[in-house]
Parts: structure tokens; sequence; C-alpha cells
């Protein structure tokens, strides 16, 4: 994620003494240091602290600051939203830990900063990129196992035909998907006993590789009761997205997301059930891809999508 220096707060300013008095406490030793601000590329104002002399840094998330599309939401619901998120997720698995939130300074929601490599990094090089997404596997793994609770079908299809919406699709195609969802809806594919805890925006910006430990970022979008499926079919549409841009083709991505997901499964029969309601899942993340892009990128990803949920007419 790309970074700039923005600015250089002081002693007497009141976010900077704030972070140095309230939130960062004992982990500093000299409390009138100067503190870098490193802005990044986010759908809200997100920034880096970084504790000059002292080699650390937090991140701080303004949700009162949205700089994406979406600009009507409840900024104080989404700090503590994401907030009780981490609280939950860092029982469990590896986070960016939550260290404080404060309504009158923008919603903001402070956290750990996490040095290191993404999987984007990695993905990128294709450099030790098996063994990355066996970790990954195995820490999302750890996720749904450990939040288990009842589970909400209907919001599944929700979010489907939210994000369709979101693409303005012509008639036809609408109808199509429509149709495909139905036979979803009505075959027992998704069904299940069980929900979890989804990551739900799992993208390979957002694991940070730190002395070889995995570390999951941004649970703002964090989803329960859901299909642990769910955060398998938008990694996977990542990685598709990827080799098919820049490494000469979606089906060189394969490998890595078989081995993916022979990983995140629990022997032959988890593997064949997984692989075989994972087009569903990767269908939607091919299409959060394609509100990302234009023309004739777009429409592939949307027939990409298109094929994947057929395979409910493909299955036995």
């Amino acid at each position: 994620m790309a970074n700039r220096h923005v600015n250089t707060l002081y002693p007497g300013d009141p976010f900077r003494d704030w972070l140095v008095e309230e939130v960062v406490g004992n982990r500093i030793r000299n409390k009138q240091c100067c503190v870098n601000v490193f802005k990044y590329n986010s759908s809200h104002t997100v920034c880096r602290y970084q504790f000059k002399g002292e080699h650390f840094s937090v991140m701080a998330k303004f949700f009162a600051e949205p700089t994406g599309k979406l600009k009507a939401y409840n900024p104080y619901k989404g700090m503590m939203n994401e907030y009780r998120n981490l609280k939950k997720a860092a029982s469990i698995i590896d986070v960016a830990k939550p260290l404080a939130v404060r309504k009158d300074f923008n919603c903001v929601l402070v956290t750990e900063h996490i040095p290191g490599k993404s999987l984007g990094w990695y993905l990128k090089r294709e450099e030790d990129l098996y063994a990355k997404l066996a970790v990954v596997a195995h820490m999302l793994r750890r996720l749904h196992e450990n939040t288990q609770s009842s589970y909400n079908k209907e919001n599944e299809f929700r979010n489907f035909h939210e994000v369709l919406g979101h693409l303005k699709l012509d008639y036809g195609t609408r109808e199509t998907f429509n149709k495909l969802l139905g036979e979803w809806w009505y075959s027992s594919w998704l069904d299940r006993e069980h929900g979890c805890m989804v990551h739900r925006d799992v993208t390979p910006s957002n694991y940070i590789f730190c002395k070889g430990k995995p570390y999951a970022i941004d649970f703002e979008s964090s989803w329960f009761e859901a299909h642990p499926v769910r955060d398998l079919g938008i990694l996977t549409a990542e990685l598709k997205n990827e080799f098919e841009l820049h490494k000469g083709g979606g089906w060189k991505a394969e490998p890595y997301i078989g081995n993916f997901l022979w990983e995140y499964s629990c022997g032959e029969k988890d593997f064949y059930q997984i692989t075989r309601i994972l087009p569903f899942f990767m269908s939607i993340g091919l299409l959060r891809s394609a509100r990302l892009h234009q023309g004739d990128y777009r429409n592939y990803l949307i027939r990409e999508a298109h094929e994947c949920l057929g395979a409910i007419n493909r299955g036995n």
C-alpha cells in the first residue's frame, strides 16, 4: 500500500498529545518526540504515525473522512464495528491489534502498525507464494472454526444481488445471473448447520508478514453468521485476477489456488465440498473486482463470474 509523508506533529498538537499520553503509553521513551505522518491510499483517510527516534508506529483510520464512493454511512457505528471485530479476531488469530477509538477526532480507530511485506508483494513476485498462501489458509481456518455461530444463508444471496446492483448490468445479463442465483438458492449446496465470522475483505494487501508470521488487517467489513467459503472465494478470485492481468493468464493461478484450498481443508471429503461450493463465492469476488475496471477487462470479469456461477449446472 503506497504511502507518502504529509506532515510532522510537535508537542502541543492535540492529536499527537493524545496518542503519546493516552494511547501509546510505555511503548515510547521520549514523550517529547515529534511524530511523522504518512498518508495511505484507502477508502478513508488512513495514516501511519511514526514516533521519531522510537522505532514505533501506529495506524489511524478516520471513519468520518471517507475518500471512496460510499459517503452516506454512520462513521461512529463503522468505527465501533471494526473495533469490536478486531477485538474478536485478535483472540483467535494475529491481527493489527486495536489500541483506541475516539469520536471527536473524526471517529478515529488506532491500531498497531505491522511492519513487513504483504501477501500482495509475494504474489506480484511469485516468491515463496505456496508457503505464504498455506499460512493464510491455516489462519482463515482457525478464525472460522473458532467463531462458530448460526448461519444466515439469505445474507449471502442478498449481498450477491447488491454487488450485481452496483454493476448496473443490462437487463439480459442481469436476468441470466438472477436465474443462476435461483438455481443455487434452491439447491442444497450452500446449506449448512453453522456459520462463522469471516474476514470478508480477503485481498492480498490485507495480510502482512512480519518475521514470518501473518497478520490480518482491516476488519471493517467483517461478517458473522457467514459461510466460511466466502473468504476462500474472494482470495481465489483475487489470485485469478492478478495472474490474468499481470502474469499471462488466470489459468496460471490454478496450482496456487488448488494448494491453498488443500491447505485449508481437513482431508479429501472437506476439499471436495469446498471446491464444489467455491465457484459461487469466487463469482462474487470477480464481480467485486469488475466494479474497479472499465471496458474489455470489466466484461471479461463479468463473463468469468457468470461461468463460475454456471457450475451449479455442471455439478452432480
